[in-house]
């Protein structure tokens, strides 16, 4: 088993790291998350000096590999972020497109579950028009449903629906959550 740090941007990306399925997912991928997962708080603080502490952290605690997952947001491309946030860790970093919330779109299976419904499906969930967020609360208006709230609440209530990153990584139209897994699985072998 490998065994892996993460450093994520925030309390959504936290949840989903922390998550009963991803450690399933991993563990199925002979890889181990390492405790604690780090939470930055905002992309803003994933710089070099407060990566570092982080990093060091993570690797006095026995992980092999620091894994930095953080959102697109509104940079132009990957590069932008990864040149922010520094080319020390570079190979280190998984950028979901625009946000993390593009894979929860693409999870059909778990959206459905939130919605009440069999019939939804996101055809490009990492090419929403406006950010992924704002197209949850469209979904929500279009279909008559309570709005998702908060993202921190929200999250907690997809993982209940049964939310998984190996799902939204099947889309089919989801290459940074495709990427991301592939990336860990590379870290395995």
């Amino acid at each position: 088993m490998v065994r892996l740090g993460f450093v994520v941007e925030g309390k959504t990306e936290k949840l989903v790291i922390e998550s009963e399925s991803f450690k399933t997912w991993l563990i199925a991928n002979g890889c181990e998350r390492i405790n604690p997962v780090l939470d930055a708080n905002g992309g803003g603080n994933l710089l070099p000096q407060h990566i570092e502490p982080m990093v060091n952290l993570l690797k006095g605690a026995g992980a092999e590999h620091i894994i930095i997952l953080t959102d697109l947001e509104l940079d132009p491309d990957f590069d932008t972020v990864k040149n922010r946030i520094t080319t020390t860790h570079t190979e280190l970093i998984f950028i979901a497109v625009k946000a993390i919330e593009a894979w929860f779109l693409a999870d059909s299976q778990a959206i459905n579950n939130w919605l009440e419904t069999t019939d939804f499906h996101e055809a490009s969930p990492e090419a929403t028009v406006d950010m992924p967020w704002d197209r949850l609360k469209e979904i929500a208006e279009d279909r008559e449903k309570r709005g998702p709230g908060t993202k921190v609440k929200f999250t907690k209530k997809i993982l209940k629906c049964g939310y998984d990153t190996q799902n939204a990584a099947e889309h089919g139209n989801a290459p940074s959550a495709e990427a991301f897994l592939n990336g860990l699985k590379a870290l395995a072998e």
